[in-house]
């Protein structure tokens, strides 16, 4: 099969875009001890939601799924723990998992011939899952190298990490919140970066082509 060729039905992104949402809501308003296991379930159910998408025979996608279950029980376990190596390792495997599921989601949307809506949606939900996999590193970084993560002793939390990370990724750039670390100040930076790169590629592409169909070079091209 050709690449870009797509076959049966058209994927759909509009459940997992809407999970992605209701994830970040709850992790900028909950701020209690449940609120990172919560958001190990809401991780857990984004990527099964992208590994729908994924050409995979009846055993990988069962093994898949097992590995995903079983890590995801570790991770929320590290998450609850108070040991603050056990959390960082926890939001390793959130940035990881976002990581993942991110680059499935646009490999998937290149290799579309028509761009619709379900496109759309796949790019919000791409844009999304960046700004929280960095968080997720961001978070990782505070538990697990010493000092705070953010300079002037602002609060370090999900709600903040999360309004640092998309705050990066969108360039706004309030100062309000600037990382303390040399690791984080280069995270950060790479954030930014990837955020320039997703609009001036990805989306304006999208947008440009939305409604029309494109055409495939001769053979060999």
């Amino acid at each position: 099969m050709a690449e870009g060729e797509q076959t049966g039905r058209e994927p759909r992104y509009g459940l997992l875009l809407i999970t992605l949402i209701a994830a970040y809501l709850v992790s900028a308003v909950t701020h209690s001890k449940w609120a990172a296991a919560v958001h190990v379930t809401f991780i857990v159910a984004i990527a099964l939601l992208a590994m729908r998408h994924i050409r995979l025979r009846p055993r990988g996608i069962a093994l898949a799924i097992s590995v995903i279950v079983v890590t995801a029980i570790a991770a929320g376990i590290g998450a609850l723990s108070a040991n603050t190596t056990a959390q960082g390792i926890a939001s390793i495997w959130n940035g990881l998992v976002l990581l993942l599921t991110v680059t499935v989601i646009i490999d998937r949307v290149l290799r579309l011939n028509k761009v619709t809506a379900q496109s759309l949606y796949a790019a919000l939900s791409s844009y999304l899952l960046i700004g929280l996999m960095f968080a997720s590193f961001f978070a990782a970084i505070g538990f697990l190298v010493s000092g705070p993560f953010f300079a002037d002793g602002q609060p370090e939390n999900a709600s903040t990490l999360q309004y640092f990370s998309f705050t990066t990724l969108t360039t706004l750039g309030y100062g309000d919140f600037t990382a303390a670390g040399n690791l984080g100040r280069a995270l950060a930076v790479l954030e930014a970066l990837a955020g320039q790169i997703f609009l001036a590629t990805l989306v304006a592409r999208l947008v440009s082509a939305y409604g029309t169909t494109r055409r495939r070079g001769p053979p060999g091209e």
